[in-house]
């Protein structure tokens, strides 16, 4: 596998993920599988990511489209669930983040609770972004 360079903005993503699933203070098994999933659908190796998460850095980027919040913002959620269930400390962190994503305080509980939603239903990524559009 070619090795990839990886933007400032997707190692953010990656550490965020991390966050997410360290967030219950039960690391699942499921929740690591996942991260690396995510990691190989963008081109990522075990060795690239493990070297991320070894030397974070300091990464506070977020995308800059609505989509891309969004798309970042349901891997987070897609994260949550991996275990099969939301924590407080999960859902407050899954807030956070939508806060840091700039979107507006009366918006963040039902993007939260949607993405949640769509997560646990295992709805697709291109739906929820269709759904942005309509």
């Amino acid at each position: 596998m070619e090795k990839i360079i990886i933007s400032t903005e997707l190692k953010s993503h990656f550490l965020r993920l991390y966050q997410i699933a360290l967030s219950d203070e039960d690391f699942d098994v499921l929740e690591l599988r996942m991260l690396y999933k995510f990691a190989e659908d963008r081109g990522i190796s075990k060795v690239q990511l493990n070297g991320l998460l070894l030397s974070p850095d300091s990464y506070s980027t977020i995308p800059e489209t609505l989509e891309g919040r969004v798309e970042y913002l349901y891997d987070l959620a897609l994260m949550i669930w991996a275990d099969g269930k939301v924590t407080e400390d999960e859902y407050n962190t899954l807030k956070k983040y939508c806060k840091k994503f700039d979107f507006e305080d009366d918006k963040i509980i039902p993007i939260t609770e949607y993405l949640l939603e769509c997560a646990n239903k295992k709805v697709s990524k291109d739906d929820i972004l269709n759904n942005l559009k309509a």
